[in-house]
């Protein structure tokens, strides 16, 4: 009985401590990676503190393990789009200027009444007020209104208001996406123009994004010189 106890106290502290280093996320907040990770390590502990005649370290080891790969996994994300990409996946835009792309529904299974379930979570029951609807790699349903139907709008102000466009990443991390810059209708010269102005390399480069109207945003890497 004791050594049961004193195991569930010891791994309970562990997994703690292992949540903690891999982040603060909740569960609807997590990347199907990390998601795995939680389910492998709570498994991994259960067994040596259901059964006693397991050694301790049948269960620490192999979470030390698991802890390790994560953290190197995550650090590799870091460095290369490719790998994150292929591990997260990308966001996809389910609703693009207010219309439903059906092919992405189908890509990413879902249907018609999940889109509207997760609309409604965030108060809003009509489709038409939706410019832009985008399925994060968490899950996740982040929207953009047409700038009249925003709360607080422009439209029971009497004013009119200029819409948001949807900004495209052309930088991100020091890697040029080449994949968006027909997107954001710009060439590789124009990011280099843009890199001068700001006395800025690519490799020193966090982020660079642009919207339609020529807005750009831009974010240096700090310590780099």
């Amino acid at each position: 009985m004791w050594t049961m106890i004193w195991r569930t106290v010891l791994f309970h502290g562990i997994l703690i401590v292992t949540v903690r280093l891999l982040g603060k996320r909740q569960i609807g907040q997590m990347e199907p990676s990390e998601f795995v990770v939680t389910m492998l390590l709570a498994n991994l502990a259960t067994i040596p503190m259901e059964e006693p005649d397991v050694p301790v370290t049948h269960g620490l080891v192999p979470i030390a393990l698991v802890i390790a790969a994560e953290l190197l996994m995550a650090f590799a994300m870091l460095r290369s789009i490719r790998l994150r990409r292929l591990l997260c996946g990308k966001p996809v835009i389910l609703i693009e200027n207010g219309r439903i792309v059906e092919e992405n529904l189908r890509r990413t299974h879902v249907n018609l009444d999940e889109l509207t379930m997760h609309l409604r979570e965030q108060e809003i029951f009509d489709l038409t007020e939706v410019k832009f609807a985008i399925l994060e790699t968490n899950g996740q349903l982040s929207t953009l209104l047409f700038a009249k139907d925003r709360p607080a709008s422009a439209k029971d102000a009497g004013i009119r208001a200029s819409e948001t466009e949807l900004p495209v990443t052309l930088v991100s991390d020091g890697n040029l996406m080449r994949e968006n810059l027909s997107v954001a209708k710009r060439d590789e010269k124009w990011v280099e123009k843009e890199l001068q102005k700001r006395n800025c390399s690519l490799s020193r480069t966090l982020l660079l994004t642009v919207d339609r109207k020529g807005n750009v945003y831009f974010v240096k890497k700090r310590g780099k010189r």
